[in-house]
């Protein structure tokens, strides 16, 4: 169970990271720092910012990524408390939940991949915040309201991992893999934000690459989704633990 928990995890926080880089949030990330530090393009784009601009945009964003990372985990642990209900009257329920969110997972994944779009999973679910109220509060508000709106591409992103943490039948694990993957998500954030300049170097040369990422994602969904459905994520690891075993 150990074993196979490992993979979910480096599954989590690889979502959070493609979850970053999608094009519903990578090419926003310079309008989300402007609207939470309160800093103008310019003082962001400095190419060596002084200390205290630099601390302004290292608070701030801990700030949001802790407003959106309570959502995130808050989601996580009612998923594994209602699998864990689930399975108290069903002893088979978590058979059947697997396949069902497995299924969910392989659809996310076609709908991301543009191979096919479903419409529900299209619809947008923004929340906006016309004036950010002040301060670090009003920043971790806005966190919030980003996690509690997010747009098409991070939602079945994010609801696959939900389906995984609901598939685990536990709050705790549901807790850790929201965790794991708000930090996929967060520490990307971070990095672009104390580094604007050099982000906005590196997003001019990989804005061309954003559909592969797409599709990469997609691909990814698809593949964890029939890993649930057929029940091969033990599996997999047990056979991934035979190349690379654990020390110590």
């Amino acid at each position: 169970m150990q074993q196979a928990s490992d993979i979910t995890y480096w599954i989590a926080f690889t979502a959070g990271i493609l979850s970053f880089a999608s094009p519903c949030v990578l090419p926003l990330i310079p309008s989300y720092l402007t609207y939470i530090t309160g800093l103008s393009f310019s003082q962001l784009e400095a190419a060596h910012p002084n200390a205290k601009l630099r601390l302004t945009v290292l608070l701030h964003s801990l700030c949001f990524i802790l407003g959106f990372t309570v959502v995130f985990v808050l989601l996580g642990a009612i998923a594994g408390i209602a699998s864990g209900k689930f399975q108290l009257y069903m002893r088979e329920g978590i058979g059947w939940l697997e396949k069902i969110g497995g299924l969910l997972i392989f659809l996310f994944g076609i709908h991301i991949s543009g191979l096919f779009h479903f419409g529900i999973i299209l619809g947008e679910k923004r929340v906006h915040l016309h004036k950010k109220p002040s301060g670090f509060v009003g920043t971790f508000v806005v966190g919030i309201a980003f996690a509690a709106g997010w747009t098409p591409c991070i939602g079945p992103i994010l609801a696959s991992i939900l389906m995984i943490a609901a598939t685990s039948g536990h709050a705790g694990e549901g807790v850790s893999l929201l965790s794991v993957y708000s930090l996929g998500l967060g520490v990307p954030f971070l990095i672009s934000g104390l580094l604007f300049h050099h982000f906005l170097i590196a997003f001019n040369r990989f804005r061309k690459h954003i559909r592969l990422i797409e599709i990469i994602t997609g691909v990814m969904l698809m593949a964890v989704g029939i890993m649930l459905m057929f029940d091969l994520m033990g599996k997999l690891t047990m056979y991934l633990y035979q190349w690379f075993p654990l020390q110590g």
